[in-house]
């Protein structure tokens, strides 16, 4: 037994232990295969992230689908949220957007206020180093993110309350938008007659200060011949009294307007029931999101050039329409010294691209992840401006053959906002032959002008609301919550139908450049364009457009007087209400802010705010920039 002991072990023992170190032998070698091909999938994944285009860095928090430049796309990139059918889709709704009521009655007004061709100039300046850049970053945010203007904040959720003040702000915008668009239906239908009712001074509502510029027909009664005869010596007299058919047809019956702001007076039905069409318009154009609306802006946003085509090829035929035109374009070149113009020039560019509305960031959200937002925002963005200068020659044609026929300065019918669309031009239809045809054509251009914009504004808000609960059920019933914003959107609207008459930007700007870093948001650029960001928009980004855009806060709080209207002045009341309105989008971005922080992990307020100095310190440069 000795000896067998020290032999070593048995022979059992020993075919276990030589057992034991087969397996152990076998792992090793199963070990060393595993490592083996990790090692080949690792450099297969490196040579794969280094040859294709990366995801973004935080896809699977905003849900984004892969995509490869160049691949034929055969359905929607997102199947969840779904994209437009087509890029033209896109660009003409948000050409539709962009172009809306205020490039008809508000630029050409402001041209000729402000030096005729000489406000070209500071306009198209601030369009180059304002309106394109910021119009590049919207779009470029909300491809990249592909959400809504509150979705879009998961990349600093403490900045929230930027997308909740971008829904106030399309929320008063949309409602009162479509208060206009209902005014322009109620024209529209008034216009299908053989004789537009504000043509002459012979109806109930007219007062004896009314004087018309066609003469009253030959079977009028005596006592309208001979207010018509006294109105006109008056007029001759004093044309500072003079008083058009269409402006009392305005004030006296279309809106009725009460003695007092505080006097709501009783609801206009007629214009109660043009503001459920536009409603039920809008949300039928809506009813299955860009599928629906990607398809009506064909029409709502092409038609427009074609009635603004046959207007100017009428226009200018009319005698007086030269002098009309050399008044809108005649430089004068010592107004481009006063900061006043420069100021009327960056705000136009400003809202009539409707920056920081929202609106940009969610059509872009409908995008291709690869699609070319670069190409489209200089495209947009030049249409817009180009359709201003364009709609001053149909303006200002029309109004040189009135200013003709009345024999006065063209200063003298000039007019911008509701006042030139719902009273001098309506007054200068009237001298046209087939007078009814051309009111017909320039509303329901009105009515498409308005249309493409509050699509956009109503889809912001449906967006932002579908994409924040994120549920299915919200998701498969989008369209129950475009019925019931359209629902609350027309009930809001209700009081504007009754006697009663009728600065995000720079923080867009903070967010995606400071907040991610300006050289990380351009290499997500980069990654989504497959080129970067050209050096003229980057230093825009980072320096011309925010000087431009406190300029022009600044301008504002400068500029600003107490509103009236005519010769009413506005009571303190109803200014204080006007002002918790302005503040009411901007009150949003520093309560959320103090909510999330609030909200946020840590035992006191000073260590969150350690945090987010360490969050900034990442990026020395961003931090460098925000202070």
């Amino acid at each position: 037994m000795e000896e067998v002991s020290r032999e070593g072990p048995s022979d059992a023992s020993r075919w276990s232990d030589e057992g034991r170190g087969e397996r152990r032998g076998e792992a090793r070698n199963q070990d060393d295969k595993t490592k083996c091909l990790s090692a080949v999938l690792k450099a297969l994944i490196s040579l794969y992230i280094q040859s294709a285009p990366m995801r973004p860095p935080y896809a699977r928090l905003w849900g984004r689908g892969d995509t490869v430049p160049g691949e034929p796309a055969k359905k929607d990139e997102n199947s969840r949220r779904g994209n437009w059918g087509n890029q033209i889709e896109f660009v003409l709704t948000s050409v539709g957007y962009a172009v809306g009521l205020g490039n008809v009655w508000r630029f050409p007004y402001l041209c000729y206020r402000n030096g005729g061709g000489a406000f070209m100039l500071p306009y198209f300046i601030m369009l180059v180093f304002c309106g394109i850049p910021l119009f590049f970053l919207e779009l470029s945010f909300g491809q990249f993110a592909s959400q809504g203007c509150l979705g879009v904040w998961k990349i600093s959720p403490m900045f929230k309350g930027v997308g909740y003040g971008m829904m106030v702000v399309s929320t008063y915008i949309g409602i009162y938008y479509n208060v206009v668009i209902c005014i322009a239906f109620y024209y529209f239908f008034m216009s299908m007659t053989k004789l537009l009712p504000w043509t002459y001074c012979n109806n109930p509502w007219n007062t004896p200060d009314c004087s018309g510029v066609v003469s009253s027909p030959l079977n009028a009664t005596l006592a309208n011949a001979t207010t018509s005869l006294v109105a006109g010596v008056t007029e001759v007299v004093n044309r500072t009294k003079r008083t058009s058919p269409s402006e009392e047809y305005w004030k006296h019956y279309v809106l009725n307007i009460s003695d007092d702001i505080g006097n709501f007076g009783e609801v206009r039905m007629p214009i109660l029931g043009c503001l459920a069409i536009s409603w039920f318009v809008v949300f039928l154009c809506l009813i299955r999101g860009v599928k629906s609306s990607g398809k009506v802006v064909y029409f709502t946003a092409t038609f427009p050039y074609v009635v603004l085509t046959i207007l100017f090829i009428r226009g200018i035929t009319l005698d007086g329409a030269i002098n009309g035109i050399k008044y809108y374009l005649t430089p004068q070149w010592q107004k481009v010294l006063d900061a006043k113009v420069w100021g009327d020039a960056a705000s136009q560019i400003f809202y009539s691209l409707g920056c920081a509305w929202g609106g940009l960031i969610t059509m872009a959200s409908y995008n291709k992840f690869h699609n070319n937002c670069f190409r489209d925002s200089i495209i947009i963005s030049i249409t817009n401006c180009a359709t201003s200068v364009y709609a001053g020659f149909v303006i200002f044609s029309i109004l040189g053959f009135m200013a003709h026929n009345l024999n006065v300065p063209v200063s003298e019918v000039a007019d911008h906002g509701p006042g030139l669309a719902f009273v001098a031009y309506p007054e200068a239809l009237t001298l046209l032959p087939i007078s009814p045809l051309w009111s017909l054509l320039f509303f329901f251009m009105l009515i498409l002008l308005g249309l493409g914009t509050q699509f956009c504004l109503l889809e912001t808000l449906v967006t932002a609301i579908v994409d924040e609960i994120g549920t299915d059920w919200i998701i498969r019933n989008k369209t129950v919550v475009t019925l019931s914003v359209a629902i609350v959107g027309f009930l809001l609207g209700v009081p504007l139908t009754t006697q009663v008459s009728p600065k995000h930007m720079w923080i867009i700007i903070k967010s995606c450049l400071c907040i991610t870093g300006h050289r990380n948001y351009f290499k997500d650029v980069e990654m989504m364009l497959g080129f970067p960001p050209p050096l003229f928009f980057k230093v825009c980004w980072r320096f011309i457009s925010p000087v431009i855009i406190s300029f022009i806060l600044i301008f504002t709080v400068i500029q600003y007087k107490p509103i009236t209207y005519n010769d009413y002045v506005y009571p303190g009341w109803s200014l204080a209400i006007g002002f918790c309105m302005a503040m009411s989008s901007v009150i949003c971005i520093p309560i959320y802010a103090l909510y999330k922080i609030s909200r946020s992990p840590g035992a006191t307020f000073r260590e969150v705010q350690y945090q987010l100095q360490l969050f900034l310190l990442i990026d020395r440069d961003s931090l460098a920039f925000l202070l």
